[in-house]
C-alpha cells in the first residue's frame, strides 16, 4: 500500500507539472505570471535530477525513472516554448500594420502597467481601457483622472479617436472604483425603498434617474465614459447556482419582475447619459436561469427563446440605448445557437441587430472567463469578431490581449474577419468613443 501511495504521489506531481506547463499563462495563475516560466523550468530540472538519482540508486526501475525524466523534460520544454511563442506574438502585435491598428479598435483591455497600455493606446492597437481596483487602489480621484487624460492626450497626438474608458460600478457588491468613489447601494435597494415608502413607478423611476445622474457625474469626473451596468438579468427564483463564486446574480439583480427591472434600468441609463456616460445592459441573453457560474464553467440556457422574449428580454429591449451597450454573456442558448456562447454567436448578433434594430455597442463579457477561455482565447476572440460583435473585452488578465489580437490579425489576413469599416450615418450622434463601426451589424453567417 505504501508503495502504491508513493507511486501515485510522484506521478500526481508530474501530472500537475505537465498540466500547468500546457498553459502556464492561464488567468488562474495570474498571481505567478512574473515567475511562472522560471518556476516551471526549475521544477522540471529538479524532477529530471531526482529521476536520474532514483535510477542510479535503484530507488526506481530504469523504465519508470526514464519516463519521469522525460515527462519533466517535456514540461520544461512546454514552458519555455510558451514563453517564446508569447514573446513572438507580442512583438508581432506591436509591429502591426495600419489595417491591424483598425482591428485593434475592437478591443477593450484592462491593464496593470501604464506604460504598456499607453503604448497600445498611442499606436491605435486598442479601442478602450477598463479601470478596476488594481488601477485605483490607494490613489486619489485626481491621480486617476490625470492618468486617463494622459492616455487620451496620446490618442489626440496620434490623430486617433478617444479611448472608450469603461468601469464596473454597479453599486452594492460590485463597485470596483470605490474608493476613491463613494460606495453606493445596489439598484435593488431603490426598489426596496420605494416599496417600503408605498411609492408608485414614477417615483421609483425618479429615484433611479437621480442615482444614475449622480453616479454618472462621479464616473465622468474620472474620465470614464462607459459603465458596465446595470445588471438586467432577472433575479433567480431559486437563489441561483450553488457553486457560484463571482456571478452572484441573485445578489446583483434589480428585481425578479421584468417590468420593474426595465423601468429602473431605463431611468438609470438616462441618468448616466445626462452626465455623458453610457450604460451597459448585461448579460444577454440573461443569466437568471443559468445553473452555473460562467466565470469558471461552460453554461447552457435551455429556456426556449420565445419564453425568454416574453420575460427575460423585456429589460434589454425596453432599456436599450443607442448611446450605450449590451454585454453578451458566455452562455450557450441552444434555441438560437447550439454550438457557441451568445458572446461569440452570429445568430445572437442577427437577433439584436436585424430583428430588434439595436444600434448601440455589442460587447463581450471578459474572455478570461472559464466559459469561453476553455475554448481558447484566440478562438473566442476570432469567433466574436467574425460574428459581428463590436468590441471584445479582455480585462482580468491583460496579457491575453496579445494572444487574441495576434490570432485576430491572422484571421483578418485570411479573410475570416471582415476589414474594419468606417462609421455608419446612424452612429453620428454618439460620443466618438462610443460610435459603432459600419458593417458589423450585418456580419456573421
Amino acid at each position: 500500500m505504501a508503495a502504491l501511495r508513493s507511486l501515485l504521489a510522484r506521478w500526481g506531481l508530474v501530472a500537475a507539472l505537465l498540466a500547468v506547463a500546457f498553459d502556464p499563462r492561464t488567468p488562474y495563475l495570474l498571481a505567478l505570471r512574473g515567475g511562472i516560466t522560471a518556476l516551471l523550468l526549475g521544477a522540471a530540472a529538479i524532477g529530471i535530477g531526482l529521476a536520474v538519482w532514483a535510477s542510479r540508486s535503484r530507488r526506481l526501475g530504469r523504465l519508470e525513472a526514464c519516463a519521469l525524466g522525460f515527462a519533466c523534460a517535456l514540461a520544461g520544454t512546454l514552458a519555455l516554448g510558451d514563453a517564446m511563442v508569447f514573446r513572438a506574438q507580442r512583438q508581432a502585435v506591436l509591429a502591426a500594420d495600419v489595417e491591424a491598428h483598425r482591428l485593434g479598435q475592437r478591443f477593450i483591455v484592462g491593464y496593470r502597467d501604464f506604460a504598456e497600455v499607453a503604448r497600445l493606446a498611442e499606436r491605435g492597437l486598442i479601442g478602450g481601457v477598463y479601470l478596476t481596483r488594481r488601477n485605483v487602489g490607494q490613489r486619489s480621484a485626481a491621480e486617476i483622472r490625470a492618468e486617463v487624460d494622459a492616455l487620451q492626450a496620446l490618442r489626440r497626438g496620434a490623430g486617433l479617436p478617444p479611448l472608450l474608458v469603461a468601469a464596473d460600478q454597479e453599486g452594492g457588491s460590485v463597485a470596483h472604483l470605490s474608493p476613491p468613489l463613494p460606495a453606493m447601494p445596489a439598484l435593488a435597494e431603490l426598489v426596496i425603498a420605494a416599496e417600503a415608502a408605498g411609492e408608485d413607478g414614477v417615483s421609483l423611476a425618479e429615484r433611479a434617474h437621480a442615482y444614475g445622474a449622480w453616479q454618472g457625474r462621479e464616473l465622468a469626473a474620472l474620465g470614464v465614459n462607459l459603465n458596465f451596468g446595470p445588471v438586467v438579468d432577472l433575479r433567480p427564483q431559486d437563489g441561483g447556482p450553488r457553486l457560484d463564486t463571482h456571478t452572484l446574480i441573485a445578489r446583483r439583480a434589480i428585481a425578479a419582475d421584468p417590468g420593474t427591472v426595465a423601468a429602473v434600468a431605463a431611468a438609470y441609463g438616462e441618468g448616466l447619459a445626462s452626465a455623458g456616460v453610457g450604460a451597459t445592459l448585461k448579460h444577454f441573453p440573461g443569466l437568471g436561469g443559468v445553473a452555473v457560474d460562467t466565470h469558471h464553467f461552460t453554461a447552457r440556457l435551455e429556456t426556449p427563446p420565445e419564453h425568454l422574449a416574453a420575460r427575460d428580454w423585456q429589460p434589454f429591449r425596453d432599456a436599450a440605448r443607442a448611446d450605450g451597450a449590451i454585454m453578451l454573456g458566455h452562455v450557450v442558448l441552444p434555441g438560437l445557437d447550439a454550438e457557441r456562447p451568445a458572446s461569440l454567436s452570429p445568430a445572437v448578433v442577427r437577433l439584436l441587430r436585424r430583428e430588434w434594430g439595436y444600434q448601440g455597442l455589442l460587447i463581450t463579457d471578459d474572455l478570461n472567463m472559464g466559459a469561453v477561455y476553455h475554448r481558447g482565447v484566440c478562438r473566442a476572440a476570432v469567433e466574436a469578431l467574425s460574428a459581428g460583435v463590436d468590441m471584445v473585452l479582455i480585462s482580468y488578465d491583460p496579457d491575453q490581449y496579445y494572444r487574441a489580437m495576434h490570432c485576430a490579425m491572422a484571421a483578418l489576413r485570411a479573410g475570416r474577419i471582415a476589414a474594419p469599416g468606417g462609421m455608419q450615418a446612424g452612429a453620428a450622434a454618439l460620443p466618438v468613443a462610443l460610435r459603432r463601426p459600419a458593417g458589423r451589424g450585418d456580419a456573421g453567417g
